[in-house]
């Protein structure tokens, strides 16, 4: 039992510093053909909207409890209990370690082992290694993990800019990796999504990410690059040239103005001026009767 216990603590203290190779989920894709594309990202380049979603899905207190959300435990207990569709109340930090260390499925002794392994990451990792590692392993689709990985494959860009309804979208999708899909999604998924796209605008506002990034400049907002999927016409074998950009503002000031047409002056008609008339004067041979 000491060599085990041993042997966790130095496993999650190699994972502190080193990425995980491999998981139990990922042996399990590549046995049955699915194969896992992964593509590593640390958590400098991730998209903190991508963060901001992942806790407004699956943890809003990840910040405020020390690996497991006991409120949300005891509620899925009871809902449980009611009957219905299982539901869990695992925080990020705990499938962490289930995706990291362990195996998929329930089971006492699986959880008991998550539950000891969530400590550990938990006081040997820390919050912003915790979400790096889940953002990398996390299964985001059919052989698809990390939400880089997943970026790519849905929206043809890497994770390093994204809009909120991306992030969103691909947060819905975690919970349910291999039955639902981040690309016009419906039905629960699309409502899912919404509600995380709204939930983003709240973590951001009230710091529900800050211990994320505790001690550490946080990443700025990124300009989400344009799609890098081929566009073509139907039926047509040729890619359809994108359009160069309009030319900045800057350009446009600088270019010079259409010169105004030059009118020429008329010359100007010399008028003579009228002589003067007369005075009225009386005839020479009558005589002044003027008093």
């Amino acid at each position: 039992m000491l060599a085990l216990i041993l042997l966790s603590i130095g496993w999650v203290l190699l994972y502190r510093f080193t990425n995980p190779p491999i998981t139990a989920t990922m042996l399990g894709d590549i046995v049955a053909g699915r194969g896992a594309e992964r593509k590593w990202m640390s958590l400098d380049e991730i998209d903190r909207d991508m963060v901001r979603a992942v806790i407004g899905g699956e943890d809003a207190k990840y910040c405020a409890h020390s690996g497991f959300d006991w409120d949300a435990i005891s509620d899925a207990a009871r809902r449980n209990a009611s009957g219905g569709r299982i539901r869990g109340g695992s925080t990020i930090s705990q499938q962490t370690a289930k995706n990291a260390f362990l195996w998929q499925g329930g089971g006492y002794v699986r959880k008991g082992m998550e539950a000891w392994f969530t400590f550990l990451i938990e006081q040997l990792w820390g919050k912003r290694r915790i979400m790096e590692v889940y953002l990398n392993v996390a299964e985001t689709g059919i052989g698809t993990y990390g939400v880089n990985a997943g970026a790519q494959r849905y929206y043809g860009h890497d994770a390093s800019a994204m809009t909120r309804v991306e992030a969103a979208r691909l947060a819905a999708v975690l919970p349910l990796p291999k039955g639902r899909e981040a690309i016009a999604p419906r039905g629960f998924t699309k409502r899912y999504g919404n509600t995380i796209t709204a939930r983003i605008g709240t973590i951001a506002r009230d710091g529900l990410d800050a211990c994320v990034y505790q001690g550490v400049t946080p990443p700025r907002d990124r300009t989400p690059p344009p799609s890098r999927k081929p566009t073509s016409l139907p039926g047509a074998d040729v890619e359809t040239a994108t359009p160069p950009p309009p030319p900045p503002r800057q350009v446009l000031e600088q270019l010079p103005a259409e010169p105004e047409p030059i009118v020429e002056p008329q010359p100007t008609e010399i008028v003579p001026a009228p002589e003067p008339e007369p005075l009225d004067q009386p005839p020479p041979d009558q005589p002044d009767n003027s008093v």
